[in-house]
């Protein structure tokens, strides 16, 4: 219980979780239910009572480049945590390329860890007309577990 501490006593002041845990993930789409014979599934009786054996959490939950220099190539991580009990498979759709964006990962099963994947943009501005110096890229890139389709946004201003 979240009411009491490890020594059994009544707790002072109330538990604060991390944001991930607290909302129900708003940037998913759940897939069609389709039963994989090869997928790996835990059959342990205390388990079987749950139904949310799988799932991802994207820590941040969206990427926010900031103002960038056009014709210069950036990066950052995201990390793609399992926090179900079953591995999962997951796939990235990559950006269209007028995006500039792309995402590096190594693909695979994730047993009860997590990956890195690697967004990375090169600034470039479309269009060719004069927008004021500055041109917003605001994309969300699409990864695809075996449940739900995750979105992560992706948003960057080019100087």
């Amino acid at each position: 219980s979240l009411m009491v501490d490890v020594t059994g006593q009544t707790r002072k002041e109330k538990v604060i979780l991390p944001s991930y845990l607290q909302e129900k993930k708003p940037n998913t789409i759940p897939n069609k239910k389709i039963e994989d014979p090869v997928a790996g599934k835990v059959s342990i009786s205390s388990l079987a009572t749950r139904q949310d054996l799988t799932g991802f959490h994207l820590i941040p939950p969206r990427v926010t480049f900031g103002v960038l220099k056009e014709g210069c190539t950036y990066a950052t991580t995201v990390i793609m945590k399992n926090v179900g009990v079953n591995f999962s498979r997951f796939r990235v759709k990559q950006p269209p390329p007028y995006t500039g964006l792309r995402v590096m990962y190594t693909p695979g099963p994730v047993a009860g860890l997590q990956v890195e994947l690697e967004i990375e943009i090169l600034a470039m501005i479309i269009g060719g007309k004069d927008t004021g110096g500055l041109e917003e890229v605001s994309h969300d890139i699409e990864i695809v577990t075996e449940t739900e389709t995750l979105l992560l946004p992706v948003k960057a201003n080019i100087l």
